[in-house]
């Protein structure tokens, strides 16, 4: 296959589902159908593209018969690659569990048409070349988002809704003007050639302010500290499919975009830059576990540790050591599987125990004894216990922050592990081990009566869990993948060449890296 035709299908797949499903609304049985081919469909074409870049070269495609940097450029690299094949297989995971339970009301408000406009978003958002098309996808996520966020029409949920689009507009608009100076600056917006043409201008100072407002744009789509408000606000009032793909998506397309300019467009301010995501990290780190800690409804919880979580990856462009990106990479892909399936699973325990409040239920090691060996998978992952695979991401993470002499980052790193493993503990004591009371004995008899539903509902946890322990056991492949990919990106003259030809003047007399570290 061509590399136009592997960029171009992970976002015609998700494209040509979301029209069929819209024109399918009438009929929820094809529409399911379609959905659920549409993910798979998603699934293949994003391995095949990493398929294409799994030698280590850098696929690149441009749009319109333009040539680069005029043209609109797709491209793909190990990392770019990973995560659209992480995407992927969350569009299929997510669709399965979303036909057990509250299917038909979602429909009913174009739950299949928003859900692929989501992923045609995140999808584009990862293989874009070209810094304005980047908010082009971000606002075709924004759109979808908001629809799928307000499904149930509720008061809360229109609530939430609302406080989500308010900060996403103030950031669209911080990222535009973003955009108009870089353009004014340099002339181009495509990345490669941005990261050639920004060390050339003589106000380096506009450059690194610049820096930061693209830092605080990205950084609020992460949900960075101080401007994480908007997602414990307003993901807990999402039906459990919904959530789950927003926890695992959502935030690390603003990581992605994070690691993705600082390392290629604003490479050159890392000195400038990295004390202040440093910061940022710790900061993010603590109040985030403190905020999960405090709470006693599983989803608050869960979306707390969310925003904790990120700073662990932003650690890894604090310290912005080889090292340091390949683990911020592997927490990436390990947090999104995780994150996803501790959502899921709270979608079971509200099914199971009757509500989602930690005091109000109890009981569900024996009512529900295959979801408790369930939660206990990835929950102990995301608190970083070995052999699972968050011990492997914490532990390249901290060890790269050692190495460069970061001893602050790694001890709030190690402090906040402990924390979630806390948090972790009050669900499994409060949700799992203690004496259920009524509500949760009602639920329990529901729950045991569902026959094919469990397994549904059931089935995709369980496939997740199966992918958090393959990492964890099989660490060493994940690792050596995450080594390789931060060696493209730090490396990135293969990128550069590829979208803008190896015989660019702006490349001449630069080596060529070899993309992989020792």
């Amino acid at each position: 296959m061509t590399p136009h035709l592997l960029l171009t299908l992970p976002v015609a797949v998700p494209l040509a589902t979301l029209a069929l499903c819209a024109l399918l609304q009438g009929r929820p049985a094809w529409q399911r159908g379609v959905s659920l081919l549409g993910s798979a469909g998603l699934l293949l074409a994003c391995l095949l593209l990493l398929r294409g870049v799994l030698d280590g070269t850098v696929l690149a495609t441009q749009f319109g018969a333009w040539a680069a940097p005029f043209g609109i450029s797709f491209v793909a690299d190990l990392f770019g690659a990973a995560m659209v094949v992480i995407t992927g297989l969350m569009a299929v995971v997510v669709s399965v569990y979303a036909l057990a339970r509250g299917a038909k009301e979602r429909e009913r408000a174009w739950f299949h048409p928003l859900y692929h406009g989501l992923l045609l978003g995140v999808t584009g958002a990862f293989l874009t070349g070209d810094i304005f098309n980047l908010y082009v996808w971000f606002e075709i996520m924004l759109i979808s988002s908001f629809g799928l966020l307000v499904q149930g029409g509720t008061r809360e949920q229109l609530d939430a809704g609302v406080k989500y689009v308010v900060l996403n507009l103030l950031v669209t608009t911080l990222f535009l003007m973003g955009v108009g100076f870089l353009y004014g600056l340099t002339g181009t917006l495509n990345m490669a050639d941005l990261s050639l043409a920004l060390p050339q201008v003589e106000n380096q100072g506009l450059v690194s302010a610049l820096a930061v407002l693209f830092l605080l744009a990205f950084g609020a789509k992460a949900a960075v500290f101080p401007l994480f408000f908007w997602l414990p606000a307003a993901y807990h009032t999402a039906s459990a499919p919904v959530v789950a793909i927003f926890a695992a998506l959502l935030t690390k397309v603003g990581v992605y975009a994070i690691l993705r300019c600082f390392t290629l467009v604003f490479a050159h301010t890392q000195d400038f830059i990295g004390p202040i995501v440093g910061v940022l990290a710790a900061l993010t780190m603590v109040t985030g576990v403190l905020g999960a800690a405090a709470h006693y409804d599983v989803r608050r919880i869960l979306s707390f540790h969310i925003v904790s979580q990120i700073g662990y990856m932003l650690v890894g462009l604090a310290v912005a050591t080889p090292l340091a990106i390949a683990g911020a990479i592997l927490y990436v892909l390990h947090h999104i599987v995780v994150k996803a399936n501790l959502f899921l699973i709270a979608g079971v325990i509200r099914a199971a125990g009757g509500s989602y409040d930690l005091k109000r239920i109890g009981g569900l090691h024996r009512s529900a004894p295959l979801l408790a060996l369930l939660f206990v998978v990835p929950a102990l992952s995301l608190a970083g216990l070995p052999p699972l695979s968050g011990f492997w991401a914490k532990f390249v993470v901290i060890r790269s922050s050692l190495e460069a002499g970061h001893v602050a980052l790694a001890v709030v790193a190690l402090m906040v592990g402990v924390l979630t493993l806390y948090s972790m503990l009050k669900i499994w004591n409060e949700a799992f081990w203690k004496a259920p009371g009524p509500l949760s004995q009602r639920a329990a008899g529901e729950w045991r009566a569902a026959g094919p539903a469990r397994v549904a509902l059931l089935a995709p946890i369980g496939a997740l869990a199966a992918i958090t322990l393959t990492i964890g056991l099989w660490a060493e492949p994940f690792v050596h993948f995450s080594q390789r990919a931060a060696g493209q990106m730090l490396g990135h003259t293969a990128y550069v060449q590829a979208v803008l030809g190896p015989a660019h003047p702006g490349l001449a007399g630069t080596p060529t890296p070899a993309g992989e570290l020792p």
